[in-house]
């Protein structure tokens, strides 16, 4: 058989085959037929010509073909019994492109931020070929190539992708398909930085949490401790308090995996506490008071410290400040020193902390002597070193004061000078002394201010005691007088019977030790004659050492 028609179709279009053989065979079981095509869209005719003017078999078919015929083949067959001949038509549908698919790539896992990822367009037919592509991301053009490729992936990058391709017909989408990408982010309602009091949330997200296919599972952190886990995405604080200041992360998982967001910092302000003042009056070397003010505030306050109301000193702006003041500030701190600090710093001294939520305050008062006590060279000094105590009154007046000298509550001496002088101090001077500065102003006493002088052990003290009474008890007591404290040692020849401190004891169960500051007493029960002889008792500090014996009989 022979095919008339064009191969040649046009989607949706009619158009009409022919299959026809030059013969016709009326008697006969030759069948001639067409073959592939459906029966629901097609027209079948027949014609035979056995006349005069020609001799012809002819099967017209007449059909519309839509793109998924496209290549497709229909048979044109004559056939008798078994034996068939056929001729062949491909049909060529011009269509837009169809089927049109969006590959991703990779498939499967959780596509997190930084992931190389690549979108690729696959048209399943078209013809003429694909001329052109073009790719949308949530609605808007992002792309004109065949692959979308994302060589790292942002959260920005989440969405939903479709592509068209395009031929000389018309252009064919895909269906849109969601690029999820995993990757948890932390945001703070209302802000990241709120007022003590206020009601914040914490949320942690996904890009599409929302639409996510499955089950998403929170866990919290506060300065990288654990919190709390479970399927809400939000850490809620209906009045916030300053104590829920820090950093905060959470860790989302699926079944693919996990995610932890970057950490965000949730700043509570409040404001300013009750401050601390502290008041420090240094009594050598300097008449030096030093008033400290400190608070806990958010945002940082600005402090001033007054006295008696006059503003002495401020965080903030400078104010004019005497020779004798000296100022330090650092955050949320203030400090005053006041030298030379004499009667007329006395006073009631405040401190004062504000800042743009509010302000707050502390009072101290402060009584400063007009007399004050230095030693020199030291408070403490060995046995021999030449030491002035000088007394300093408040030089205010013109008449020349008398100084009145007393050590432990007892008066030494009275006189014009400010000193008390001991060219070779021992250790009989040692005390607490204290001054007392008269003029026609009136008078004022010092704080009292220990002198201790150091020196070694003077000649140790023995004695003995036999009690016969009850049983033979003697007791052998051993005193010295030294400053620092001396250790003592009780020795009979070369046998260590007691010591105070770090050194062997030969005592055995008939000897009972007792110690005490610059003593030691021993007891020897049922006294025999190889306890008598002489004992030696050796004392010594870092100062030197000094022993005395006692010959003790029985």
């Amino acid at each position: 058989p022979s095919v008339t028609g064009s191969e040649e179709q046009t989607e949706g279009q009619r158009s009409t085959l022919e299959c026809s053989t030059p013969y016709v065979c009326p008697w006969s079981d030759i069948v001639l037929h067409w073959e592939g095509y459906d029966p629901r869209v097609s027209e079948v005719s027949i014609r035979v010509q056995l006349d005069t003017g020609g001799v012809g078999h002819r099967v017209t078919l007449t059909s519309s073909f839509s793109w998924k015929d496209h290549s497709k083949k229909l048979l044109c067959a004559v056939s008798h019994g078994s034996r068939k001949a056929s001729a062949e038509v491909v049909l060529r549908v011009q269509h837009t492109p169809k089927d049109i698919r969006v590959s991703l790539s990779p498939s499967s896992g959780n596509i997190g931020v930084g992931d190389v990822v690549t979108l690729s367009c696959e048209v399943g037919s078209s013809h003429p070929p694909v001329s052109g592509y073009r790719w949308y991301k949530d609605g808007v053009a992002t792309g004109t190539e065949r692959v979308l490729a994302l060589p790292g992936v942002r959260r920005e990058d989440h969405g939903r992708y479709c592509c068209e391709a395009r031929n000389a017909l018309g252009t064919g989408a895909s269906p849109a398909v969601t690029l999820r990408v995993f990757s948890a982010e932390i945001s703070a309602s209302p802000a990241a930085e709120v007022r003590e009091g206020t009601a914040t949330t914490l949320s942690c997200d996904v890009p599409g949490r929302e639409g996510h296919p499955e089950e998403l599972s929170y866990a919290w952190y506060k300065n990288s401790a654990w919190l709390k886990e479970g399927p809400a995405h939000t850490l809620l604080f209906p009045s916030v308090a300053a104590g829920d200041a820090g950093y905060y992360s959470c860790q989302v998982t699926n079944s693919q995996g996990s995610d932890t967001a970057q950490a965000i910092r949730l700043s509570v302000t409040y404001p300013p506490r009750i401050p601390t003042l502290t008041l420090f009056q240094e009594t050598q070397g300097g008449r030096l008071v030093i008033v400290r003010c400190t608070v806990d505030s958010h945002p940082p306050a600005t402090l001033a410290i007054d006295r008696d109301g006059t503003v002495l000193a401020t965080s903030g702006a400078q104010v004019a400040l005497g020779q004798r003041l000296g100022v330090t500030s650092s955050r949320n701190s203030l400090r005053l020193e006041i030298r030379d600090a004499g009667p007329r710093d006395s006073g009631k001294y405040g401190c004062t902390a504000s800042n743009v939520h509010g302000n707050a305050s502390a009072t101290k008062v402060l009584l400063t002597r007009a007399a004050e006590l230095l030693i020199q060279p030291s408070a403490e000094v060995p046995e021999g070193t030449a030491v002035t105590l000088t007394c300093v009154g408040t030089g205010d007046t013109e008449e020349k004061p008398l100084y009145t000298w007393y050590r432990n509550g007892r008066r030494l001496r009275e006189s014009s000078f400010p000193t008390l002088e001991f060219p070779s101090v021992r250790g009989d001077d040692a005390g607490a002394f204290q001054c007392r500065v008269r003029s026609g102003n009136g008078s004022d006493a010092s704080e009292a201010v220990p002198l201790r002088v150091l020196y070694p052990p003077r000649q140790p003290v023995l004695s003995s005691f036999l009690q016969s009474r009850g049983g033979r008890l003697g007791i052998i007591q051993c005193s010295v007088e030294s400053d620092p404290e001396s250790n003592l040692t009780l020795w009979r020849g070369d046998d260590v019977i007691a010591c105070t401190r770090g050194c062997p004891q030969a005592t055995g169960p008939r000897v009972h030790v007792t110690r005490s500051y610059n003593s030691l007493k021993v007891e020897i029960r049922d006294v025999v004659v190889e306890d008598e002889g002489i004992y030696l008792c050796q004392a010594g500090n870092s100062q030197g050492s000094a022993s005395g014996t006692v010959d003790f009989q029985a």
